[in-house]
């Protein structure tokens, strides 16, 4: 009896030393778990720029729509230089969305998604540049609401988020108030900005200043058909002629290479249509630090994946480089890469005396989208702790 009291003793004993090591165990663990998720924790080493433009494409709203397409490089532009407060280069996405255009279905509540964030400026450009305006609703708390739900605008406090939406109807129309779509956008800390096409006052009385004043964005009035007559530079030629060179250092690879680089060339044709300035303004964007195609273009691909030559199929290469060694091909483009800096360098130094001269010779304002839309931005850059150089 006292043998089995004894051999009982001992298995309670064993137990509690088990219980209280594996406790102990248990709390090492939970210390390790802690400490990795802090590092999961820790703030993206990327900084985002994220910009969603909700556009109104009823009638009436074609100027609204061109002022657009040529802001979209004035933007990148404003962007290519800025600097995070930790010092990195912020990366930039922009998103699309129409509303208010018969064309579209009234059970979305006349509104369409365009293109989703996207860095890819070649194809921003092409959505732009396909807008056509129709009559119909404008809802402006719903496109708020939908912009807020469909896009990924991720976590990161020091990201700069914001919205611009741009219209002439009052901003109370439709069922979702447009408060509440605001303060689901506080709350995602996501900055909106309203422009008003047409009288300042009258925006004021339909609601526009309320709907950026609640998220602490800026409200702007705009004549959207005002034709802004644009000061010609000794500098324009000379950039537009270097963009053609700068296409020539593109290699496109793969299924959607050739088709992507078709879409380069007819996004310049689109910018020097709408005026030559526009054109000169999209080059600029072309040799900034900003405009990557390593979906498509081998020199930008490289640069990010150096293994990438070694598992590409020989079928996705261009024709000039089919049949040669992967040293070849490497040298090739490497020479196309240090083709491509020189050309840029040129096109940001001329684009310097370019600005020069404007500064010298501007006589009254430009563009009134471009004055509404950087204004703000600069200003809500700054409470992020952005700056320039």
């Amino acid at each position: 009896m006292k043998n089995v009291k004894y051999v009982l003793s001992f298995m309670l004993a064993s137990i509690t030393i088990g219980n209280i090591y594996g406790d102990t165990l248990k709390e090492r663990n939970y210390s390790k778990t802690t400490l990795i998720t802090k590092s999961i924790d820790e703030k993206p080493s990327k900084q985002y720029v994220k910009i969603a433009l909700l556009l109104d494409t009823s009638n009436s709203m074609d100027g609204l729509i061109n002022q657009a397409k040529a802001q979209l490089w004035d933007i990148v532009n404003e962007f290519t230089h800025a600097k995070c407060g930790n010092e990195t280069r912020p990366l930039l996405q922009i998103a699309l969305y129409e509303y208010g255009n018969d064309n579209l279905s009234s059970r979305e509540g006349y509104i369409r998604q365009v293109i989703g964030f996207s860095k890819d400026l070649d194809e921003i450009s092409e959505k732009l540049f396909s807008l056509t305006t129709n009559g119909g609703e404008e809802y402006c708390g719903e496109v708020i609401h939908t912009s807020l739900k469909q896009l990924d605008w991720g976590k990161n406090p020091d990201d700069l988020k914001m919205i611009f939406i741009a219209g002439n109807e009052p901003f109370t129309q439709g069922k979702l108030n447009y408060q509440d779509a605001a303060y689901n956008a506080k709350e995602k800390d996501v900055i909106v900005n309203t422009i008003f096409c047409g009288n300042y006052n009258q925006g004021i009385s339909t609601k526009w200043k309320s709907g950026a004043t609640i998220t602490g964005g800026e409200y702007m009035a705009i004549d959207h058909n005002r034709q802004v007559v644009h000061i010609e530079t000794p500098y324009d030629d000379i950039i537009i002629k270097l963009n053609g060179q700068l296409n020539n250092t593109y290699i496109s690879y793969g299924s959607m290479g050739r088709q992507k680089k078709m879409a380069q060339a007819t996004q310049d044709s689109n910018a020097a249509e709408l005026e030559e300035v526009v054109a000169v303004k999209r080059a600029v964007s072309k040799s900034s630090r900003l405009y990557k195609n390593s979906n498509w273009d081998l020199v930008d691909a490289l640069e990010n994946d150096e293994e990438l030559l070694e598992e590409m199929p020989e079928n996705d290469l261009p024709t000039e480089l089919k049949g040669k060694s992967e040293k070849e091909i490497k040298v090739y483009i490497a020479e196309k890469k240090n083709e491509r800096e020189k050309i840029q360098k040129q096109i940001q130094e001329l684009n310097k005396k370019r600005e020069a001269y404007i500064a010298k010779n501007q006589k009254e304002e430009t563009g009134e989208l471009e004055n509404a839309m950087l204004s703000a931005i600069k200003t809500q850059a700054s409470k992020k702790n952005y700056k320039w150089d």
